[in-house]
């Protein structure tokens, strides 16, 4: 059992360095998917899922891969110049690869753990 904490007792602010370092792995992991156009959208997700463990977790890496393997057979049997229906799905696969994987790792990063043993989720 943990020791009552007074009320008042706050914890102190982080510095500029540290909340930097805080956010750096996340905002990494969130620009593979853009910066691979969606390619590699997967990537984020499998490593959140590996992290978490979760099936939820697992459940939104399969979603991404099935989306990122459509999306690479779009690629190679789409003509150059696309109208129409061919470009809006290759519009949505694109976004939703691209921006969809990007938002994803940027919310669903995985739990700290505090030095006591319990597992607080990130802000």
């Amino acid at each position: 059992m943990q020791p009552a904490v007074p009320a008042d007792t706050a914890p102190p602010p982080r510095s500029p360095l540290a909340a930097t370092l805080a956010v750096a792995p996340r905002v990494l992991l969130a620009l593979v998917p853009v910066v691979t156009l969606g390619v590699f959208a997967f990537v984020p997700a499998l490593v959140i899922a590996a992290r978490r463990r979760r099936p939820a977790d697992w459940l939104a890496c399969a979603v991404f891969a099935v989306a990122c393997a459509a999306w690479c057979l779009r690629i190679a049997l789409t003509p150059a110049e696309t109208e129409g229906p061919g470009f809006a799905v290759d519009l949505l696969l694109l976004l939703g690869t691209t921006l969809g994987a990007a938002v994803h790792s940027l919310c669903a990063w995985p739990a700290r753990n505090r030095p006591d043993g319990d597992v607080v989720e990130a802000k």
